[in-house]
């Protein structure tokens, strides 16, 4: 099949732009079962009478079951195709959901958040980003990066929708009708999404900028995972505790959710426009530029405070960030065969969520031993290093291979 895509649903076709705008759509239903928890909990920690703590359990359920649910997806869709995870987390978070909001204690509450809406809405990231991979060739970078930007969609999209629904109906109606919006979407959407992927080229010498890594495999998915965890250690500690960081200063808490909310949406443009690099220079040029910015964002952290700095700042964090994670996905399909997308990438998205919790507990731990999160953002500055590091080491590795091969 032409890489060119010239035959009606081949690589880059006008099928695969449809099927890329059905995969954005699944990515942005399934995303909420990593929002919803969130705004529920103030409603779960009053309704089911217990403290803070034990109301942040179905949290850590939902991110451990996303995590571990990225790998079981991811591999079922590389041997089944999308449609079977996709559908199948279709089922999974109706059902999840539906049984929430039967749930008589806050721990019934979370094991159905962790075990089956958190399961089933690992297929809507890591999975249907490895697909969308295999349907591109000459603008994968773009469309791995909207496929990846449905995620932020979710994040932008469902919170004010749950607190509407809890305002006007409660936490269990509200859940029983987002499981039933799961189903209705993602189903349909699943078995559209049922055609196989066209022919694949070879990785790398299909794209001019995708020079082999001098690596074996093993090394190379080690590398990337340490990255991830690295990356999104980092990336925590803005995106969990800025509310809180901008309460410390007496800015108060609305300041900074309305921080938050500006990281997200300026990470959807970071997204995007991560893809447009990653098509021009390829998949480790993207990784390493996301991580020298975010780098920067974070020292402009320890640098400023102001409230009007802390407005810009956050903006730019969301802008820089946003387009490290898309960039694994290239630098998967760029150096590893297209059979094994799934299940690479999603143990990369795997890390990189146990980096996220990793970052916002190990912030938390270094305020409440200084006082401040003056040492925390020192931290996460010391893990984009790390990150920094992997990159321009994989840089080096790419361009001696490269030399190798031309010699």
């Amino acid at each position: 099949m032409p890489v060119q895509g010239e035959d009606a649903k081949g690589l880059d076709s006008t099928y695969a732009w449809v099927r890329l705008g059905v995969s954005v759509l699944v990515a942005a239903a399934g995303g909420v079962s990593l929002w919803s928890v969130v705004v529920l909990l103030p409603a779960v920690q009053s309704g089911f009478h217990v403290d803070r703590a034990a109301a942040t359990a179905p949290y850590t359920l939902t991110m451990i079951g996303a995590a571990f649910g990225q790998v079981a997806m991811g591999r079922i869709a590389d041997r089944r195709g999308i449609r079977v995870p996709v559908v199948a987390g279709g089922v999974l978070m109706a059902a999840g959901y539906i049984a929430s909001a039967f749930a008589t204690s806050v721990w019934q509450f979370g094991l159905a958040q962790g075990l089956m809406v958190a399961l089933g809405g690992a297929a809507t990231f890591g999975p249907i980003v490895a697909d969308v991979s295999r349907w591109f060739h000459r603008r994968r970078g773009i469309a791995v990066s909207l496929a990846a930007a449905g995620n932020y969609i979710a994040g932008t999209f469902w919170p004010p929708v749950i607190e509407h629904l809890i305002a006007a109906h409660g936490w269990r109606t509200t859940q029983i009708v987002v499981g039933i919006a799961c189903l209705a979407v993602l189903v349909p959407a699943g078995l559209f999404l049922s055609r196989p992927a066209p022919a694949q080229p070879p990785p790398g010498p299909g794209r001019a900028k995708a020079a082999p890594i001098a690596l074996s495999p093993g090394m190379l998915q080690a590398l990337l995972t340490v990255a991830g965890v690295a990356c999104c250690v980092a990336m925590a500690m803005p995106q969990a505790h800025i509310v809180a960081y901008c309460g410390d200063l007496g800015y108060g808490d609305a300041r900074g959710a309305d921080m938050l909310a500006l990281m997200m949406g300026f990470g959807i443009l970071s997204r995007i426009g991560s893809g447009f690099i990653a098509d021009r220079l390829g998949g480790l040029a993207a990784l390493l530029g996301g991580s020298v910015l975010q780098l920067v964002a974070l020292l402009l952290y320890l640098g400023f405070s102001s409230l009007p700095a802390l407005y810009v700042i956050s903006a730019l964090f969301g802008l820089f960030q946003g387009g490290i994670i898309p960039s694994y996905a290239i630098i998967v399909r760029e150096q590893f065969p297209a059979a094994e997308a799934g299940t690479r990438f999603g143990v990369i998205v795997m890390a990189t969520m146990l980096g996220m919790a990793l970052g916002g507990w190990m912030s938390g731990v270094i305020y409440d031993a200084t006082g401040s999160y003056h040492a925390a953002f020192a931290n996460g500055a010391g893990w984009n290093l790390l990150n920094l590091a992997i990159a321009l080491t994989l840089i080096s590795l790419s361009r001696g291979r490269r030399r190798a091969v031309l010699a």
